[in-house]
């Protein structure tokens, strides 16, 4: 877990004194029929412990402060499907009210998800599993997100040409929406893609695919990465074939590496999501369901989906964008 201002115990023991002090307030106190209200258990899980969480950990954080609750951000390692599964049913089993996820395996773990939302309020952030019980999807509208960068993609390969794609898992709903939207955005613009690699969340084999594809097909004129840790993989891999300047490079996310690649040239532009909303409206809506069920219930939207919103930096937008980045680490 990331460090949150107030460690574990303090915002636990503060999360405490303000439901004591609010049912003391409520006429709770030693007469009859008074109840405490009870302490929610909520959980945010990320799908990896990229750079990204980061910034949804600190809205998270402030939702926290606001909310006066406590929620417990868990981080599969190693970005595996089973690691997930196994922090879902561990969340489980210690009676956790709500859970919000970032599904990485959408098709697989519905059974798995399922049986969370047996027990739990449960929603997704950033990778949804719409085929599951889950109540509402937080995060961006993946397949718009990239038609956006397939509109850029078209935008730097006028003339048409090929190109390669890489992501952790193709499998995950945010990247399969991804690529789907690209696909759309490029048809009928002369734009092949040739070659889609996964790295399984691995860094090292992140930046190697990209070189094995650059060393190996000359015919490719642009590389395109979907997750957030792929951009500085890729700028890597390009620096490091000596590409830079003749491969162009289309990423999401606004890990630094990515940025600074924007900075130096070799990242034409990224998609960025907003993290940071992710976080605080994924808290708010865990402690309101988990509060006030039928209430929180009836203000779902009707699609299920509670968009976040993209934006694409490039060389001309990327200082407003560093500014803002900046208020939303601290």
């Amino acid at each position: 877990m990331y460090g949150m201002g107030l460690g574990r115990q303090g915002r636990l023991a503060a999360g405490l004194l303000a439901v004591v002090l609010a049912a003391g307030c409520q006429g709770g106190g030693s007469g009859t029929g008074g109840e405490a209200a009870k302490v929610q258990k909520l959980a945010f899980v990320t799908n990896n412990t990229s750079e990204f969480w980061k910034i949804a950990g600190n809205g998270v954080k402030k939702y926290e402060l606001e909310g006066k609750v406590q929620v417990d951000i868990k981080m599969p390692p190693n970005g595996k499907t089973e690691e997930q599964n196994q922090i879902l049913e561990n969340l489980v089993s210690q009676g956790y009210d709500a859970i919000a996820v970032s599904v990485i395996a959408p098709k697989d773990q519905v059974g798995a998800l399922n049986r969370v939302a047996e027990k739990a309020r449960l929603i997704t952030f950033d990778s949804d599993a719409a085929a599951s019980k889950r109540l509402l999807y937080v995060g961006t509208i993946n397949y718009e997100a990239g038609k956006e960068l397939g509109k850029r993609i078209v935008e730097l390969l006028p003339k048409g040409g090929k190109m390669a794609v890489f992501v952790g898992f193709f499998s995950a709903d945010n990247a399969a929406e991804r690529l789907r939207g690209i696909e759309d955005a490029i048809a009928g613009k002369g734009i092949e893609i040739v070659e889609k690699r996964e790295d399984q969340t691995d860094r090292a084999k992140a930046r190697s695919n990209v070189e094995d594809i650059l060393n190996a097909r000359r015919d490719v004129t642009l590389v395109c990465g979907l997750w957030s840790y792929n951009g500085p993989a890729i700028a890597a891999a390009l620096e490091g074939t000596g590409k830079k300047g003749k491969v162009l490079a289309a990423v999401f996310d606004e890990e630094d590496g990515t940025l600074k690649g924007i900075k130096d040239g070799t990242i034409a532009g990224t998609v960025v999501q907003h993290p940071f909303e992710m976080g605080y409206r994924s808290a708010k809506w865990m402690h309101e369901l988990a509060t006030d069920f039928e209430k929180a219930k009836a203000r779902i939207p009707a699609d299920g989906i509670e968009n976040t919103g993209v934006e694409v930096v490039d060389a001309k937008t990327i200082d407003d964008f560093e500014k803002r980045l900046a208020e939303w680490k601290k």
